[in-house]
């Protein structure tokens, strides 16, 4: 109930305004404090000169970001645009050598060559022994068809790179004067070991015969995927690039170039932003952070997470561009965080995500409405994700809360789902139903914030921003931050209500002319 129910006009048009000016003046505040504090002790090693006609400095607080756009940037320019290069120079010189009919069929062979040497000149032969050591101990164990230990070995393939002291000892392996390395390895060899453990497991579903060694190689190696990700499941990667027929959409390449240009100017973007928000910087620096208002606070936190999402969509949109190129269907970018007010949709990387529920959680909590099937799912999709972010305290306390965000969802729902709030919810307007909704989803989409935000920044910024706007701020900050929210929260709803009506139309009902006429 609720997601057809439409609210009035003018009160859309109220919470539009009430949501933009309360951004507006955070940022304000998010912007003096910027300025005012640019010469502070704590900010030297954050903020470096940045573009010189700005006359300002620059946060460079995520190394990530940094990395990828800046310092690696020519590497991935160079790597992405060979591969592009390579498949287009082996379809002209295809039919010269009476090969066409062959590239179709044999297109994902051309992506892993090309993805296996770049590996292998970028990495070097050690690492190049080390994950294909990976891949021969899970297709090894595939070959048993067992789910249970396709998962016991990749778990613990995984492990040794995650836990000490076995991942500084394969890392030593690594030798070279390629300064990103370390970065290159456990990107690399985490990526590699979820697709060997997906072709494994789809090699279980396998119903005549097995995949062969060569079939999880050319999955692995597709270059775009490897170092970067995002993970397609081998069910997926291995239908789209062995497809025979290679036809373009109306407008699919004019769609790719926007899309290209489009991540080009959101760098662009961001980095200017980075002149002038120190939003990564400030919450490292608490002297400052308990200065600062609790507007400014919560500002902080919820620019934290909409500047991850946007990193995670510009990173995963420029390999998902390439991959469409390739005739691929790549998972998409995470959903808005501004539009998540549900645990059960919050992830910054829909690859991942999509593995973890084909694999553990949609197979053990099934429809998810059973209370203990899906804390037991939660619990091991969540145990997973931490062996895979790297075990540690504050990995820990990220994976407990969101878990148990994620089951409190479904306690409430089937609570409320109970006489007799059901039959007053069933008794009032959809209408009235939506606004109660929101009120719950306002506080729902703050507790996703402060649940994630200690990842991304420090368990002590979380526990303040918190402190503040529970404690220390109620009833004003309380209530009016939550007010904001509930306001950009209806806004949400009405256009997920908007885009609902677009995918299935009510259908218009038929006059019944003959019980018209009776009566």
């Amino acid at each position: 109930m609720g997601i057809k129910a439409a609210l009035p006009r003018y009160e859309l048009y109220l919470y539009t305004a009430v949501l933009g000016g309360a951004l507006i003046w955070a940022a304000s505040w998010i912007f003096e404090a910027s300025s005012e504090n640019v010469n502070r002790k704590a900010f030297k090693e954050s903020v470096k000169p940045g573009w010189h006609y700005f006359g300002r400095k620059m946060d460079v607080a995520d190394f990530e970001w940094i990395m990828w756009f800046n310092t690696f940037r020519n590497h991935i320019l160079f790597a992405l645009v060979g591969h592009v290069i390579f498949a287009k120079i082996f379809t002209l010189v295809a039919p010269k050598l009476t090969l066409a009919p062959l590239y179709p069929q044999h297109r994902s062979l051309v992506f892993g060559v090309y993805g296996g040497l770049a590996v292998l000149v970028t990495m070097g032969w050690t690492f190049m022994a080390l994950v294909l050591s990976h891949c021969i101990i899970l297709y090894s164990v595939a070959l048993v068809k067992r789910k249970w230990m396709c998962f016991t070995a990749g778990l613990i393939t995984l492990a040794s790179i995650k836990l000490e002291p076995y991942n500084s000892w394969q890392e030593t392996l690594v030798t070279g004067s390629f300064n990103l390395q370390d970065i290159l390895f456990y990107g690399g060899c985490g990526f590699s070991i979820f697709r060997c453990m997906s072709f494994a497991l789809e090699n279980c579903e396998k119903k005549d015969g097995n995949y062969t060694f060569s079939d999880l190689l050319k999955y692995n190696f597709y270059l775009p995927f490897f170092f970067f990700g995002p993970i397609m499941t081998f069910d997926r990667y291995h239908a789209q690039a062995n497809n025979m027929q290679l036809t373009r959409k109306d407008r699919e390449m004019w769609n790719i170039t926007i899309k290209a240009f489009l991540h080009l100017g959101v760098i662009l973007l961001v980095d200017v932003f980075f002149h002038y928000l120190y939003i990564l910087t400030i919450p490292s620096d608490m002297k400052l952070v308990t200065r600062l208002s609790d507007w400014c606070l919560a500002g902080l936190a919820y620019s934290n997470l909409v500047y991850d999402w946007v990193k995670a969509a510009v990173m995963f949109g420029v390999i998902n561009t390439v991959a469409t190129l390739d005739h691929l269907d790549p998972p998409q970018p995470p959903k808005c965080l501004t539009m998540l007010y549900v645990f059960a949709e919050t992830h910054f990387d829909r690859g991942i995500n999509d593995w973890l529920c084909k694999y553990v959680y949609d197979y053990i909590g099934g429809n998810h409405d059973k209370i203990f099937k899906e804390l037991l799912a939660t619990t091991c999709t969540f145990a997973i994700t931490t062996l895979w972010l790297g075990p540690c305290e504050l990995v820990y306390i990220w994976s407990f809360f969101n878990c148990f965000g994620l089951n409190f969802e479904l306690w409430v729902a089937k609570f409320f789902s109970l006489p007799p709030f059901s039959t007053i919810e069933g008794a009032m307007g959809e209408a009235m139903s939506r606004r109660i909704r929101g009120v719950f989803n306002s506080a729902n989409f703050w507790a996703i914030v402060l649940y994630n935000v200690l990842s991304l920044n420090s368990l002590d910024f979380a526990k303040l921003v918190g402190r503040r706007l529970i404690v220390r701020g109620f009833p004003l900050s309380t209530l009016s931050v939550l007010f904001v929210t509930y306001c950009g929260v209806q806004l949400v709803k009405e256009r997920e209500r908007q885009q609902a009506l677009r995918d299935d139309p009510e259908p218009v009902k038929p006059v019944n002319d003959g019980k018209e006429k009776a009566e």
